[in-house]
């Protein structure tokens, strides 16, 4: 009869595993960061919890996507894939809508993240790369969600993606090319969702990995801003808390509680599936893209109504992407506090903005 091991051999027996995989990976330097780390706490500090809501929408992207490859065929069985998933699969339907409302909650939390990042001059030095970063991956994920919304090939996608390819036509001299080489051919076909399933489960959750990767890096190096209120405060006044454990418990309830959140809007607004697309039907009356690109749609509307032509589209291009880089280039001129000036303008940009796109985005669909 053997003896059962005792408390010291087991102790031992684990910190052997301690030592075997902390010499191979550093676990003990990363458990050093992870315990040294602080987060500021403050009235505002409910915005630091909306890169990590991001973060989790991204997860169950992967997950979600992951499992609709199975069974999910690009090309002409678009379309019948997709029904077969919706309706033949066991749960299938749960996934898709899933898959669906999370890229949606992904990109409306990224928005708000991305404010509250402005708002609280967390683009300001040392931390202009870490607003750049964030920048571009707000670009990846908008591109997530134009190039997966065709995938499906009912009508409304076939049409909002045909429209949607139009616009980067009308660029001066690059545009046509562009959007040729984005539909693989003259017309929105089975080439163009070829193109758009490589887009998308390939180059783009490639490059978002990249970028992501060196956001959180220097998040991690730089640690969270504090609003332009709390950096008026002495040190001495200045509160903060453990990220480990006790910032992370509440970041994990933050994800239980979205979690809950997309189980409520999968389940009980399930995601439609429309009419298979006839590409030699004319397009459809009311056809728009997602609310995300909503404002960018109305703006061109309104000026190419206001404008002979291809002359208002073009303008309407040309305002876009001044503003974009105005966005982009913000901390350039905003560097500091001291500058009382510039300051005010860079809070007057991000009102500006954050009016603009809610005031066009509703204009847009009281307009259909």
């Amino acid at each position: 009869m053997t003896k059962s091991s005792s408390p010291a051999s087991e102790r031992s027996t684990g910190g052997k595993l301690w030592e075997f995989f902390d010499q191979r990976l550093g676990l003990s330097g990363i458990l050093d960061i992870a315990l040294h780390k602080t987060v500021p706490q403050h009235s505002q500090s409910v915005w630091y919890f909306m890169g990590g809501l991001t973060l989790f929408f991204f997860l169950v992207q992967i997950v979600t996507g992951t499992l609709l490859l199975i069974y999910y065929q690009p090309g002409g069985n678009a379309y019948d894939s997709v029904r077969r998933i919706t309706y033949d699969i066991d749960f299938g339907w749960l996934i898709r809508s899933a898959h669906s409302w999370s890229a949606n909650l992904m990109v409306f939390v990224l928005f708000v993240h991305m404010f509250s990042v402005y708002f609280m001059k967390a683009y300001r030095r040392p931390r202009e790369f870490g607003w750049w970063s964030g920048l571009v991956l707000m670009v990846l994920t908008m591109t997530f969600g134009f190039s997966g919304y065709l995938l499906p090939m009912d009508e409304l996608s076939f049409f909002a993606t045909k429209v949607g390819l139009e616009i980067p036509s009308k660029m001066p001299l690059v545009g046509p090319a562009a959007a040729s080489l984005l539909r693989g051919g003259p017309t929105v076909g089975q080439e163009t969702v070829h193109r758009f399933f490589a887009l998308h489960v390939v180059i783009l959750p490639a490059l978002f990995m990249l970028f992501l990767t060196f956001h959180l890096f220097l998040v991690q190096r730089h640690g969270n801003a504090l609003p332009p209120s709390e950096e008026r405060k002495p040190e001495s006044a200045r509160r903060s808390i453990r990220f480990f454990p006790d910032f992370l418990l509440k970041d994990l309830a933050m994800w239980l509680i979205a979690l809950n959140v997309l189980g409520l809007f999968a389940c009980l607004y399930p995601w439609d599936l429309g009419l298979k697309a006839d590409p030699v039907a004319s397009t459809p009356v009311g056809i728009h893209p997602e609310w995300y690109f909503m404002s960018q749609f109305q703006l061109l509307k309104v000026l190419g109504n206001w404008f002979p032509g291809a002359v208002g589209e073009v303008i309407g291009i040309l305002m876009v992407t001044i503003s974009g880089l105005v966005w982009a280039l913000v901390p350039l001129f905003d560097r500091s506090s001291d500058n009382k000036m510039m300051s005010r303008v860079g809070t007057w940009i991000g009102i500006l903005a954050l009016a603009g796109l809610i005031a066009l985005t509703v204009w847009g669909y009281a307009a259909l």
